[in-house]
């Protein structure tokens, strides 16, 4: 699944899709960010409500798919800067992290 199809099935606010081709293989939830950085894995759809500029440098470390900020989160400027310039995808919902993970887990299989 890419990127695109993960923000249509789930009906996601798209703030950035620089590389809406991207392959989602997995998904992560976490919001402590040096504990992303190690287990987070390349092609994950990462869940979080951290919307800070230190987000787009975890998910280029990453290599994550997506950032999915959960429950209503909004980015700020810094982080829409640094996804831009980085080629971070980042999503956004209204709906909370245990059900965003649920619903990837779903369309992942």
């Amino acid at each position: 699944m890419t990127v695109q199809e993960l923000a249509s099935a789930l009906s996601l606010t798209e703030f950035d899709l620089p590389d809406p081709d991207r392959p989602v293989t997995g998904g992560y939830a976490g919001d402590l960010l040096s504990w992303v950085m190690g287990r987070a894995r390349e092609g994950d759809c990462w869940i979080t409500i951290m919307s800070n500029q230190n987000v787009a440098a975890v998910a280029v470390l990453a290599e994550v798919g997506c950032v999915l900020l959960a429950e209503g989160v909004q980015p700020d400027e810094a982080l829409r800067t640094r996804a831009a310039e980085n080629g971070v995808n980042l999503l956004g919902s209204e709906r909370s992290t245990f059900a965003l993970a649920a619903d990837v887990a779903r369309l992942l299989g």
